[in-house]
């Protein structure tokens, strides 16, 4: 959101919005899924301040495909931790956003998977291979998740991965010459340089 908390929603308000204030966006994507107002529907925290708070609540829908989780990025490095584990992380959280499902926890892919789904559609992703990487992933072409939870664990070697949503998967990559749009999006992560 803006100094007048109004959402972004896309890239391109964003981008320049940043350069007024001397930083240049180098990378972004959509984090997470979002209510009618563009907050968070889970835990939300930014510059080390929680906006949103972690949601334990049960529902339906890919948020709530338990275990769900959190990425963080905390002072000790980056993490991805399955929701009831975040409360227990020791280390100061200056980023994170939760989501769900986890793709991969602890080397093992999300119970619910089954390799022959029909259920595909564009999807992005975090995945966390050691505390000073966190890999960023978005599909080409329509996946299901068992698909796209294998490329974490078995390309990207990341033992824990979590899904940061589907349809609205969107890419700022100026390297790539991707500045996506397909929806108004909710939580943005990004890096500046």
């Amino acid at each position: 959101r803006d100094e007048s908390g109004q959402p972004f929603k896309r890239f391109d308000p964003l981008a320049p919005w940043l350069e007024a204030g001397g930083k240049k966006l180098l990378f972004g994507m959509n984090a997470g899924m979002y209510h009618g107002d563009f907050s968070a529907v889970g835990l939300f925290v930014a510059g080390g301040k929680q906006l949103v708070p972690l949601n334990t609540d049960p529902g339906d829908g890919n948020f709530f495909l338990k275990p769900n989780g959190v990425f963080a990025l905390t002072e000790h490095g980056a993490c991805v931790v399955e929701t009831s584990e975040y409360p227990r992380l020791r280390s100061r959280v200056i980023l994170a956003t939760q989501s769900g499902p986890l793709l991969v926890h602890r080397g093992k892919l999300h119970p619910a998977f089954n390799a022959k789904s029909e259920s595909r559609l564009f999807r992005n992703g975090v995945g966390v291979p050691s505390p000073d990487v966190a890999l960023f992933a978005i599909s080409e072409a329509p996946v299901n998740f068992h698909e796209f939870a294998t490329f974490f664990r078995d390309t990207l070697h990341c033992p824990n991965a979590l899904f940061l949503d589907g349809t609205i998967s969107s890419l700022y990559a100026p390297e790539l010459k991707r500045s996506d749009f397909r929806m108004d999006l909710g939580p943005i992560i990004g890096v500046t340089d």
